[in-house]
């Protein structure tokens, strides 16, 4: 099932909380969980596993487990810290576990599975995703270089559609109406606190997490839309976001300013970055876009680092995504998302 959510600048950390979307072959049934190295474990059940054997009197109770690890991922967020202060004890047991423990428990139990017996989902369809790009300067520059016919100035925002996310090992289907498909290696930021017209500071402290997001792009399609000065179905065709494959809160974020990213098409390196590159503070982006009312579950892009096959010279063609490419977005402590390619 699930391919690995590790690569070369992930390696499995299980002091890094992930928190994932997940769902058992044959069940259309999608579940939060925990994963730790090569093991999915289901919130929910974990946390009434956890209660039950070391909690409180209590707290052993269905009802507690319910509103503290929800089965959703929105209604996780929705809890705050209350929630989060709960698997931060849950997480730290689990964790805890060595190789021959997890796997007695594996067979001992129905809420811990192989991360090759799962489905990893999208960690959560936002409720709204705001793109914003022009952050990282050097894309900005590379587009100058490769007379791209319209400028990329700091703080260009438009509004990507929640039902074109997909998740880690989906595909992503090209139309045969575009021929210069194109990949966009974003950091995700998700809202964790109902916001607007907030100062930077208590913008951060809004912030539920991290995840790795792709923005797909017809470039041809692109072109002629900026005419008009509109942005519209170039981005926001079906399977064009995907997103994952983990959501990582904050906490367990060193320094989300000091990550590498890396994008690869069929193992070839084509974008390379770091967060370290922006220009902006990610608390900056999400206070300037806080003129909308943020609502937990929400998500704000920071735009591309550079390397985007639109802007290679001397000719973009050969870079542009075909069927049957595999794409692996990966960022920094938080995880390697992997998606193929298809002709639609």
């Amino acid at each position: 099932m699930a391919t690995s959510i590790y690569g070369k600048f992930t390696p499995k950390d299980s002091a890094i909380m992930k928190l994932a979307t997940y769902s058992l072959p044959r069940l259309n049934v999608s579940r939060t969980a925990f994963v730790i190295g090569d093991y999915v474990i289901d919130l929910n059940s974990s946390s009434r596993y956890y209660t039950s054997s070391y909690g409180d009197q209590e707290l052993r109770n269905t009802e507690y487990s319910n509103f503290h690890a929800p089965t959703e991922m929105h209604a996780l967020i929705q809890g705050g810290n209350h929630s989060m202060s709960h698997l931060d004890e849950v997480f730290k047991h689990f964790s805890r576990l060595n190789g021959d423990e997890m796997e007695k428990l594996r067979k001992e139990s129905d809420f811990v599975h192989k991360l090759d017996e799962v489905k990893i989902r999208a960690p959560l369809r936002p409720n709204k995703i705001i793109h914003t790009a022009g952050n990282f300067r050097e894309h900005a520059k590379e587009g100058s270089a490769a007379d791209w016919p319209f400028p990329i100035p700091e703080w260009i925002s438009f509004l990507k559609n929640p039902d074109s996310v997909i998740g880690h090992d989906d595909i992503v289907e090209k139309p045969d109406f575009t021929n210069q498909l194109d990949h966009e290696l974003e950091l995700a930021i998700i809202i964790g606190k109902k916001m607007k017209n907030v100062d930077e500071e208590d913008a951060k402290k809004g912030i539920f997490g991290f995840t790795v997001f792709n923005d797909i792009t017809a470039r041809d399609l692109q072109r002629e839309e900026m005419k008009n000065g509109l942005l519209n179905i170039a981005k926001n065709l079906d399977t064009f976001a995907p997103l994952g494959p983990v959501l990582v809160p904050y906490k367990y974020v060193k320094d989300p300013h000091k990550l590498t990213m890396e994008l690869r098409v069929n193992g070839d390196p084509r974008q390379q970055g770091s967060t370290s590159k922006l220009s902006v503070k990610i608390e900056k982006i999400v206070s300037k876009y806080s003129w909308v009312t943020l609502n937990p579950g929400d998500m704000i892009s920071t735009g591309t680092i550079s390397g985007v096959a639109a802007f290679r010279k001397p000719d973009p063609t050969p870079f542009f995504l075909k069927d049957k490419d595999v794409l692996e977005c990966e960022i920094e402590g938080i995880g390697l998302m992997r998606t193929g390619v298809k002709n639609a």
